[in-house]
């Protein structure tokens, strides 16, 4: 019996050692995968709006409408005034691009700046995109 507590004695240090060197890497993980799913869903998020902005402007051509309704769409989002940036683009190329005619496509495009959760990575440009035939 004296023997069994001689063992337990020496080890009593060797779990605080083990927690000292894997919880940095548990918690780094634990932040890299929030990190992850917060960045995933702000992208799904962009590329829904540009859809929803881009129906608009489709069917209605006021670009106006259109980006209130990809900001409405973006909620979930900090929106700014300088973020995000809306840009209307139509293929083939029209006189104006913000002109939607019938039988061509129009494309919107969000630009956005997304600040990092843990301050581990820098910030992150993203892009969402929406095409839809002029017209509905």
């Amino acid at each position: 019996m004296i023997r069994g507590e001689q063992v337990e004695h020496k080890e009593r240090g060797a779990v605080a050692v083990e927690m000292a060197l894997l919880l940095p890497v548990l918690i780094l993980l634990l932040l890299g995968i929030m990190e992850f799913g917060r960045v995933y869903n702000a992208q799904v998020t962009l590329t829904n709006a540009a859809r929803e902005g881009v129906r608009v402007m489709a069917i209605t051509n006021v670009r106006a409408d259109a980006q209130t309704a990809a900001t409405n769409a973006a909620s979930t989002l900090r929106i700014t005034s300088t973020n995000p940036t809306f840009t209307f683009t139509t293929s083939p190329t029209a006189t104006s691009p913000a002109v939607c005619v019938s039988g061509r496509q129009v494309t919107m495009t969000i630009s956005y700046t997304l600040d990092s959760l843990t301050g581990i990575a820098g910030p992150f440009s993203m892009t969402g995109k929406g095409v839809m035939q002029c017209g509905g």
